[in-house]
């Protein structure tokens, strides 16, 4: 019986490997063009989840605590501060050292634009970044160089800031922390990135982050 001449018994071994490589190429650069339309059309659309509100619950967060939340891609600090955290929040002593006591530059909604920087007394609620360099600053209780009742230390290059997330002065960081966007559905909840009923504020316009 005559062998067929293009058969691939004919071919010598190194042509036949380079067409068995050409032809997978082939078959999975084929599979890979089909695959990556139905892998993107699985994923959400371009930071759709990332600018949703995010609830907190705080049901659990006892007087004089802290937790932190996370809000696009940002670290948000939650603390529940005691009747002595806000009397001293008003102490003459401590507002002397402030750099904006009254929250003068643009770095929070116009409803939480007071004495304890929130929408209740009771619960501070501010993006932990640092406004000199973007470091994440950490809640220190009564200790070396903290005031009574804690402050936010930056442990980069010691900025610090009291429990309404206003800036003390002689330190690099030039404006208090911000203030998210947020709401109290219920007394158990915070929704971050959304602001109350019949109140407007858009985060991107603060002066710095």
């Amino acid at each position: 019986m005559t062998e067929e001449p293009n058969s691939a018994e004919n071919h010598p071994p190194g042509r036949r490997s380079f067409l068995g490589l050409v032809t997978t190429a082939g078959v999975a650069t084929g599979a890979a063009a089909c695959a990556i339309p139905f892998v993107e059309s699985l994923q959400p659309p371009d930071n759709a989840a990332a600018h949703l509100p995010v609830d907190v619950d705080i049901s659990h967060l006892a007087p004089g605590q802290q937790m932190t939340a996370v809000w696009q891609g940002k670290p948000v600090f939650i603390i529940r501060r005691t009747p002595e955290d806000l009397n001293r929040l008003q102490d003459a002593a401590l507002i002397t050292q402030l750099r904006d006591p009254e929250s003068d530059a643009h770095q929070q909604p116009d409803y939480t634009r007071n004495w304890h920087r929130s929408l209740v007394p009771e619960y501070g609620v501010y993006v932990g970044i640092c406004t000199h360099l973007g470091c994440v600053p950490t809640y220190v209780k009564d200790g070396a160089g903290a005031p009574a009742g804690g402050l936010y230390g930056c442990p980069c290059h010691g900025s610090r800031f009291d429990l309404a997330g206003r800036v003390f002065k002689g330190v690099p960081a030039p404006y208090n922390l911000p203030v998210p966007p947020h709401a109290m559905p219920d007394p158990s909840t915070i929704r971050l990135g959304e602001n109350p009923t019949g109140k407007t504020f858009d985060f991107g316009s603060i002066v710095q982050i």
